[in-house]
């Protein structure tokens, strides 16, 4: 643990709220050719590294689900890491309670980029559960990008995340290799979620501004993933490195947003729902952010490295349904003392985030300064298999936006709540994800940008993810729309 706390031992500011619109990199035209396969004959569809790990063995799973199925793009896959008795450990656990497949088990390590280049030579698609992305994940990327195979990872680090599309978009294009992070619940929900949102409102209704409010429930205790609360330390070591990064880049055209910018409370009661609720410093916001960047550069999306004219036209036409919006990410509870309970452990993690020795007593007691969300065993099958989470998506907008500039600052008078809903988060949503991302690059590369550093909202949006999605368990529902009046009152319909 040492190693992770002393690895940052110069950043010491805590997290901002950071609300610039990070850079969007573009596709050329003259970047828009056939992607070279990653080798002559790649002899793996997929390759899962860190597949021992507490989410690697869940994505083990859920891989398997799809091997060799007729409607399934997915005829072969193999495993890495760096222990193998651990990984066929894994495979045994994932298999269960079937005997174990023939899956090739392949030695690989982070700190060995011979290793990596290795794996990445191989296969169509890494899929990288090594986390925190910010101490290992940079390698991974490099190697991928410099053999022109496809990168997808579960990250929810902002840093990482933007500092790869810095140093590896230009290469990534040129090499075909297409580099997508946060295909998890960080933060495919909330993209697919706003876009969702968006696309129920029917000119000449506008929306402005879309609150998401991520709800976890569970008939047992809930779990978090460790390794979600090791990135959400890290990362209050590494403010100081995002705000550089953010600052050096070249600024680019924001989206234009109808109304003025919202300001809410900390703490704001969604009495629709039941749910009371905080805000959140989360990646989802940031990514969202990212993908609103590339649409403010060219609103009809990424093309295609070899779209044909109906795949363009129905790209488009997607788009063309996605309006930008302000957007925010809360953490709610149904009681008011379980959002209190949130508060105490952002404090925590703020306060002795700042410190060496602090990270050392946040990452070496999780479960004491998390009060019990984390713990380092992780969840047990049973806590897991019982929980859940809603995701409620508040969009505001206005009834006729074309009258909008005519008549000031005016109020919203229109909302719609969608949800997105799902099974248990690190272990359950996040493996289902990101194998439906990796088999929509499967199946659909051809449609998709030739290569680049994106976030998944502007690669994954035009595709039908949604519907795969819901086919396995992640449904996305209108719950109401309903005019807003002055007086507070309203009217749904």
């Amino acid at each position: 643990m040492w190693t992770i706390v002393t690895a940052y031992k110069r950043n010491r500011t805590i997290l901002p709220k950071i609300l610039d619109y990070p850079t969007c990199f573009t596709i050329s035209n003259r970047a828009i050719s056939q992607k070279p396969s990653p080798s002559p004959s790649p002899t793996y569809d997929v390759i899962i590294l860190g597949a021992s790990g507490f989410t690697g063995k869940h994505v083990i799973r859920e891989t398997l689900k799809f091997l060799n199925l007729p409607s399934s793009p997915l005829k072969n896959f193999a495993i890495a890491g760096r222990n193998t008795s651990k990984l066929s450990q894994a495979l045994q656990w994932a298999s269960g309670p079937n005997p174990s497949p023939e899956i090739p088990i392949l030695t690989a390590d982070t700190t060995d980029p011979a290793s990596l280049r290795h794996l990445a030579s191989r296969t169509k698609i890494i899929l990288n559960c090594v986390g925190p992305f910010r101490l290992y994940g940079e390698p991974v990327v490099e190697a991928c990008v410099d053999s022109g195979c496809d990168y997808l990872d579960i990250c929810g680090e902002p840093e990482f995340m933007e500092r790869m599309e810095v140093k590896y978009h230009d290469k990534a294009v040129e090499n075909g290799s297409l580099v997508v992070s946060a295909c998890g619940f960080d933060s495919i929900p909330a993209e697919l979620g706003w876009m969702f949102n968006s696309r129920q409102w029917m000119p000449p209704a506008i929306f402005s501004k879309v609150d998401a409010y991520i709800s976890l429930e569970s008939g047992k205790r809930i779990v978090g993933n460790l390794g979600t609360y090791e990135s959400a330390v890290l990362s209050v070591a590494n403010a100081d490195i995002l705000q550089e990064l953010r600052r050096s880049r070249p600024k680019k055209p924001r989206p234009e947003i109808p109304g003025t910018i919202p300001k809410g409370p900390l703490v704001n009661h969604l009495k629709e729902v039941g749910l009371w609720a905080v805000k959140l410093p989360s990646a989802d916001a940031t990514v969202v952010r990212r993908t609103l960047s590339c649409l403010a550069e060219d609103s009809r999306g990424l093309p295609g490295v070899n779209e044909s004219t109906e795949q363009i036209e129905r790209r488009e036409a997607f788009w063309s349904t996605i309006k930008p919006a302000h957007f925010g990410i809360k953490i709610a509870s149904k009681s008011l003392l379980g959002v209190v309970r949130f508060i105490t452990v952002g404090k925590f993690i703020a306060l002795f985030g700042k410190t060496d020795i602090g990270r050392w007593l946040l990452l070496n007691f999780p479960s004491v300064f998390s009060l019990g969300f984390f713990r380092k065993k992780g969840p047990t099958e049973d806590e897991v298999a019982s929980a859940s989470f809603k995701m409620w998506f508040v969009g505001q907008g206005f009834s006729d936006g074309s009258s909008l500039a005519s008549q000031g600052n005016r109020k919203p008078d229109m909302e719609i709540i969608t949800r997105v809903m799902g099974p248990e988060i690190g272990y359950s949503t996040t493996p289902i994800i990101l194998v439906q991302c990796a088999l929509m690059l499967l199946k659909d590369r051809r449609n998709l940008p030739k290569g680049g550093v994106f976030p998944p909202g502007i690669v994954f949006g035009p595709t039908d993810l949604q519907d795969r999605l819901q086919q396995n368990g992640i449904s996305f529902d209108v719950i109401s729309k309903k005019a807003v009046y002055r007086n507070g009152s309203s009217l749904q319909f």
